[in-house]
């Protein structure tokens, strides 16, 4: 599957943000701006141009005074997933998700300012509704029992809107912020087994509550007209581009600095805040049940509105060092931890049913539905390098090396965000005195891992960037 991007100047303003991403360092890029990306996602201590807005806005400080620049730019990422069990394996139809830019900065005296927007980051895999992997499983008592055989799919976007300023302390420190609107989309079509959902109801998993987890137990007591469940199946889904079913907005901000204590050396750190977000929400869900009565199936769709609590963006603290042995020649090397534990402990959703005559027994109640995560912080170390090859061609390239944050033992399969390292290269090539171009290419060696249920997972990416850049 491919997700197309096509827009104006002026859409790419509003939309940018919101285009669905496939991230790679857990949820997010492994760098921002085609000069970071090609040094390896490095960018705390050198000029990374207008894309410092999502490294360190302390580095618009390096802007010449008096001028401006607006940049345009689009990033494609193409994860390759797979997945093995037993005698099966599938690949993701999602394979390539395209992200526009558009920033615009300036410097006056001892203040740059500016506005940006672009995709942060995400995760997305698309199974369809012919996969065998997810065709069967087991039922609550252990029998085997065939799926909806609808789709499986899953898609988060986030986006950012930023206005980063910097200040000139002295000539040679400068601090720099950002405030951040943010906001995030998400889809989800997934089949739980039987199995996997009476485990979470005695909490092995996860847990599973509310008024309509209560229906569903009186219903499979002794005395109850329900003998088994074969399955549960979450689905919100849209056919946008840009953003996910279930939508939530709020915002973030980062503060940074950097030093210069020669011309061959500097410094420079971020902090980039935890988001406050609010909850994931729409009123376009069905979550349906597959049940046994006896010998005999017994389905119900029943419609409402879903909310995803508690999704956050991290919190993150990056530093780096820039050395410049030569005018030609700058190497950069900087850390990043991203503290994940702290926002994806679990998946929370909570699922509101309609209250009416179609949604039978389960009209207006409620279901709590926590997948336990667990996932570790991460520490991302990056190393990059740019050499002047003439006055007008700058040659880069970098990597990157970090932990995958996932548990083996909660991997989902549909949010297998299990990359780790990343090798990068690219260029910058100024075509005349007031424009200038950068392209970077990123390769993230697949990585395979089994989770708790023995699904073999695969994961390795391919991605890109070009931006463009013209000083008014």
């Amino acid at each position: 599957m491919i997700r197309k991007t096509a827009c104006s100047a002026a859409a790419l303003l509003v939309l940018a943000g919101t285009t669905p991403a496939f991230a790679t360092n857990g949820m997010n890029l492994e760098g921002y701006g085609a000069k970071s990306l090609a040094m390896g996602g490095t960018g705390m201590a050198y000029d990374t141009g207008n894309s410092a807005v999502m490294n360190n806005p302390a580095t618009l400080g390096f802007m010449e005074e008096g001028s401006s620049e607006i940049g345009i730019g689009i990033r494609g990422l193409h994860p390759d997933v797979s997945l093995s069990y037993g005698p099966y394996t599938e690949k993701s139809g999602a394979t390539a998700f395209y992200m526009p830019s558009l920033s615009y900065m300036r410097r006056d005296g001892r203040i740059s300012w500016g506005a940006a927007v672009l995709s942060q980051g995400g995760m997305g895999t698309d199974f369809g509704s012919d996969s065998q992997i997810f065709a069967g499983g087991l039922s609550m008592m252990g029998s085997m029992v065939p799926m909806s055989g609808e789709s499986i799919r899953t898609e988060v976007g986030v986006g950012r809107v930023m206005f980063p300023i910097a200040y000139h302390l002295t000539e040679n420190t400068t601090i720099g912020g950002s405030l951040d609107v943010v906001w995030v989309g998400m889809d989800l079509q997934m089949d739980m087994d039987g199995d996997h959902f009476g485990r979470m109801m005695t909490g092995v998993g996860g847990s599973v509550g509310g008024s309509m987890a209560a229906t569903l137990g009186s219903m499979l007591s002794p005395s109850g007209p329900i003998t088994d469940i074969n399955y549960a199946r979450f689905d919100f889904s849209n056919a946008s581009q840009w953003t996910g079913e279930a939508k939530g907005y709020g915002a973030g901000f980062k503060l940074g600095f950097t030093h210069r204590f020669s011309k061959e050396f500097s410094i420079g750190a971020v902090y980039h805040s935890q988001t406050s977000i609010s909850d994931l929400e729409t009123s376009k869900a069905v979550l349906a049940f597959e049940a046994q009565m006896g010998s005999t199936p017994f389905y119900q769709s029943v419609t409402g509105t879903i909310k995803v609590h508690d999704f956050e963006w991290p919190a993150t603290f990056a530093a780096g060092v820039a050395f410049r042995p030569s005018d030609r020649l700058i190497v950069a090397c900087d850390v990043k931890h991203i503290n994940w534990s702290s926002v994806m402990q679990r998946l929370f959703m909570t699922f509101t049913a309609d209250n009416t005559v179609s949604n039978g027994p389960f009209a207006g109640q409620t279901l709590d539905v926590k997948m336990t995560q667990d996932w570790k912080d991460q520490t991302v170390w990056a190393l990059g390098l740019q050499y002047m090859a003439t006055d007008r061609l700058a040659l880069r390239a970098g990597a990157s090396f970090s932990g995958n944050p996932v548990p083996d033992l909660y991997l989902n399969p549909l949010f297998p965000a299990i990359t780790k390292d990343h090798y990068t290269c690219g260029l910058g090539y100024r075509l005349s005195k007031v424009s200038s171009i950068a392209a970077a290419f990123s390769w993230a060696p697949e990585v395979k891992t089994v989770n708790g249920d023995g699904m073999v997972i695969t994961h390795g990416q391919s991605n890109w960037a070009l931006n463009y850049v013209y000083q008014l």
